[in-house]
C-alpha cells in the first residue's frame, strides 16, 4: 500500500507526535517564566520578557529555526573548546525540541500573560486576607483560574506548534516529511507521500481538536458551576 515504507512513515508519525508533545512542554515553560517575567517580576526581568517575545513574533519562524539550530551548535563547540573537552554534537531531535520550545514559547508568553490579566484581582485580595503567602495565592487561586481562560489560547498554540514540526526536516530529523518525501523521491511517487503527509497532519490536527474540545467544555463547565 505504501511501496514498502509503511514501517519509516510511522517511525516518521512517532518522531512528530514526540517532537510535538515535548516542545509544547519546552514552549508551556518558557511561557510562563515570560509572563510572570512581564507581569510581577523587576524591570530586568520585564525587559528580557519583552524583548525575547518582541524577537521571536518578528522574525519567521524557518529563519530562526536555522539561526538557533546553528548558533546552538557553534556556541555549544565554543564552550567545549574553551574548557578543553571534546566536541560535543547536539542530535536533531534534541536541537528540534529546544529550537521549537523556544520559538513558541513567545506564542504562548502572550497567552499566559492575556489570561492573568483576566483573573480578578479582587480574588488575589482576598487570598491575602485569608493569610496565604504569595505562591499560595499563586498555586491555588491565580494559576488554576488564568489556566481555564488560556485554554483556548493553549489549543490554538499547541495545533501551530504540531504543524510546525515540519520545518524540523530541514535540520535532517527523519520525521514524517522527511520519511514522506525521501519515500517519494526513492519510488518516484512524490504526489502520492507528500498527500500523505498531509493526511497524517490532518488526522493529528483532528484527533487533537477532539481533545482539546472536551477540555473547553469541562474547563466552562466548571466555570458556570455554582459555589457553595
Amino acid at each position: 500500500m505504501f511501496y514498502g515504507y509503511g514501517e519509516q512513515v510511522w517511525q516518521g508519525t512517532l518522531v512528530t507526535i514526540e517532537l510535538a508533545v515535548l516542545s509544547v512542554l519546552v514552549a508551556i515553560f518558557l511561557g510562563l517564566l515570560s509572563a510572570c517575567g512581564k507581569l510581577f517580576g523587576n524591570r530586568l526581568l520585564q525587559g528580557f520578557a519583552q524583548v525575547y517575545t518582541s524577537i521571536i513574533r518578528g522574525v519567521p519562524d524557518l529563519v530562526l529555526m536555522l539561526l538557533i539550530f546553528y548558533s546552538l551548535q557553534i556556541w555549544l563547540n565554543q564552550l567545549t573548546d574553551f574548557i578543553g573537552l571534546s566536541t560535543i554534537e547536539i542530535d536533531p531531535f534534541s536541537a528540534g525540541i529546544l529550537t521549537i520550545g523556544f520559538i513558541y514559547g513567545a506564542y504562548f508568553a502572550e497567552t499566559f500573560r492575556g489570561a492573568f490579566l483576566m483573573v480578578p484581582s479582587g480574588q488575589l485580595e482576598a487570598g491575602y486576607a485569608y493569610g496565604m503567602s504569595r505562591w499560595q495565592v499563586f498555586r491555588l487561586i491565580l494559576f488554576p483560574q488564568m489556566m481555564r481562560h488560556a485554554l483556548p489560547g493553549v489549543a490554538n498554540n499547541w495545533l501551530v506548534t504540531l504543524k510546525s514540526t515540519a520545518l524540523v526536516s530541514l535540520i535532517g530529523l527523519s520525521d514524517v516529511v522527511k520519511v514522506t518525501q525521501d519515500a517519494g523521491k526513492g519510488t518516484y511517487k512524490l504526489f502520492f507521500f507528500t498527500l500523505l503527509a498531509g493526511a497524517i497532519y490532518l488526522l493529528l490536527t483532528s484527533l487533537s481538536n477532539g481533545v482539546l474540545w472536551w477540555l473547553e467544555r469541562r474547563y466552562q463547565f466548571e466555570l458556570k458551576k455554582p459555589s457553595i
